[in-house]
């Protein structure tokens, strides 16, 4: 079992939503985010004024999947979430972490290597 934790464009979540129903992932957690990567945040004008944003907003999906379903998962975030053909500074990461134990709450049932 993997935890994929993926950082995108707020633009992007509907797509990538559909993206992964469409090869089988269809739970996750979507919280929004904020911070900056290499683009370091941005320079924007108000009322004539400039000002600089440092913390820039994002979405954070978390998506634990069985081990098959890791590369595909992985491929329709990719596909969709990249803006242009390669892609721009900002689009987001994908991070891939081991999920040894789940524990449900409501009932305590414990799982061990499959969702």
């Amino acid at each position: 079992m993997k935890m994929i934790v993926a950082i995108i464009q707020p633009t992007k979540l509907k797509a990538v939503r559909e993206a992964l129903t469409s090869v089988e992932v269809e739970r996750m957690t979507v919280c929004e985010a904020q911070g900056y990567g290499r683009q370091r945040g941005r320079t924007e004008m108000y009322r004539g004024h400039e000002y600089k944003t440092n913390l820039l907003r994002k979405i954070q999906l978390e998506i634990l999947v069985n081990d098959d379903f890791v590369e595909r998962t992985i491929e329709a975030i990719q596909h969709v979430a990249r803006t242009g053909p390669e892609g721009n500074i900002g689009d987001g990461k994908i991070f891939i972490l081991p999920a040894d134990r789940v524990i449900r709450i409501s009932d305590g049932l414990s799982t061990q290597g499959a969702v």
